[in-house]
């Protein structure tokens, strides 16, 4: 029985949802944002069976979610979300897709201690592979190759990123009742609701917060943008980048929306062939055509990153001072985007960024 006598209990509660968003093409019906908000949280909440739990994220994403319903998704993931503040005037997160890569290589890890070096602080959100395509994330590059603990706290990452100005956060700390859903996640192999609301949370608060994610399938940076400003975000830009990541504008123009506190969405695009001179974006077209040439395994990403925060150049190096020039010019930090480059390449020429990075690392351990 309900502990409350005037509403149904969790499993009566789920049966209806189900009954609305299951019937088929043709028949199934769409849930408010109060009802997607408590069918999330009965599942989080691990309120209801395994079974109904992956039919109901199966059924939400083959029936297409509505804004409404994405907007109660979120607040359902919102309000179970481990929250701290922390002592920065300016934070930047970065969430690429939790699923992560596998084609070419993206150095957005490398790119982090980058931008802090310039003085943005800044951190990744992510978690350890999942489905579909269990790629490489920023958690899984500090689990599975630099062997970091994967005992740590959420109260050890956040003291990590104020010491150090940037660092990097998973979901096992900073939202455990979403990341206990991983196998769940892998049985039911599509990408449900959640791989796009989870990129939008915000577990460390700054003065002012700044977002940079991403969106694939067009339609969905329109969820994204509405959830924006209900979670805080001064500024929240969500671009079509590369497979997932923030890397945008090199394969094609990017599509960026950018949710600016107070003022609304702007829509720009971003193009390193038009936004650069003409002999560094030909350095960059060149920089990305050679890493298509290279598999994206753990070794070689960490090398090339490596390689790159050392100030030893090589292709990865051209990427990543773009990915830091692009954030620290709409971020607000850098004048315009070909300054922002400059700066980013003449930073990674010392080599601090790379001693930083493995300060971090011992750190950690």
């Amino acid at each position: 029985m309900s502990a409350n006598p005037g509403k149904p209990d969790a499993s009566e509660r789920m049966k209806s949802y189900l009954e609305k968003i299951a019937a088929g093409p043709k028949m199934s019906k769409d849930l408010t944002r109060d009802e997607a908000d408590d069918a999330l949280s009965l599942i989080l909440n691990d309120e209801v069976s395994s079974e109904r739990a992956a039919v109901f994220l199966i059924a939400a994403r083959m029936k297409l979610e509505t804004l409404e319903e994405n907007i109660g998704y979120w607040q359902a993931l919102d309000k179970t979300t481990v929250k701290q503040e922390v002592k920065f005037d300016k934070l930047v997160q970065v969430a690429e897709a939790f699923d992560g890569f596998q084609r070419t290589p993206i150095f957005t890890f490398y790119m982090i201690p980058l931008l802090a070096e310039i003085g943005l602080p800044i951190y990744g959100h992510s978690a350890l592979p999942l489905p579909p395509k269990f790629g490489i994330t920023f958690e899984d590059l500090l689990i599975n190759h630099y062997g970091i603990s994967t005992d740590q706290t959420f109260e050890q990452r956040k003291m990590l990123i104020e010491q150090f100005g940037f660092g990097y956060l998973s979901t096992q700390q900073s939202h455990p009742k979403l990341d206990a859903l991983k196998n769940l996640r892998t049985e039911i192999v599509k990408r449900p609701m959640l791989a796009t609301m989870e990129k939008m949370l915000m577990p460390l608060k700054a003065k002012t917060n700044c977002l940079a994610t991403n969106y694939f399938h067009p339609g969905y940076e329109t969820s994204m943008l509405a959830v924006a400003p209900l979670g805080g975000w001064d500024i929240a830009m969500v671009g079509n980048g590369m497979e997932g990541s923030i890397l945008y504008g090199v394969h094609k123009t990017a599509k960026l929306f950018i949710h600016l506190n107070k003022i609304g969405v702007q829509e720009k695009k971003l193009d390193a062939s038009r936004d650069l001179d003409t002999a560094t974006a030909q350095q960059i077209r060149d920089a990305f055509e050679a890493l298509k040439q290279i598999p994206a395994s753990r070794e070689k990403v960490a090398a090339l990153g490596e390689q790159a925060l050392q100030g030893k150049g090589g292709p990865a190096a051209y990427l990543i001072a773009w990915q830091a020039a692009t954030l620290g010019y709409f971020f607000g930090r850098l004048p315009d985007v070909q300054t922002g480059y400059n700066t980013a390449k003449q930073t990674l020429k010392s080599g601090h960024c790379y001693d930083k990075l493995m300060s971090y690392f011992n750190n950690c351990k």
